[in-house]
């Protein structure tokens, strides 16, 4: 599951839709701090979202999902869609 953060010949959709897919189910928020820091800049460049559910990091901070953001703020599915367009 988590090739792509390690294997050379991985392009960057592939980067982006693995990091998408430890943003859906939260671990990227449990994984080391340098994933997380990763996720957070794609979900800040429009790249990916936030979850369909909010998720605890590994300090106990609360990452709110997709539908818990303002429509067309960072993380929301409008502003990846703005962002790509």
């Amino acid at each position: 599951m988590l090739e792509f953060l390690y294997e050379e010949d991985t392009t960057e959709e592939d980067h982006v839709e693995g990091m998408q897919e430890l943003i859906n189910s939260g671990m990227a928020w449990r994984l080391e701090g340098s994933v997380g820091r990763a996720a957070m800049g794609l979900i800040e460049a429009g790249e990916c979202m936030l979850g369909e559910e909010g998720h605890q990091d590994y300090w106990g901070n609360y990452v709110p999902s997709r539908t818990e953001v303002k429509a067309g703020t960072k993380g929301s599915p409008e502003f990846v869609q703005e962002m790509t367009a």
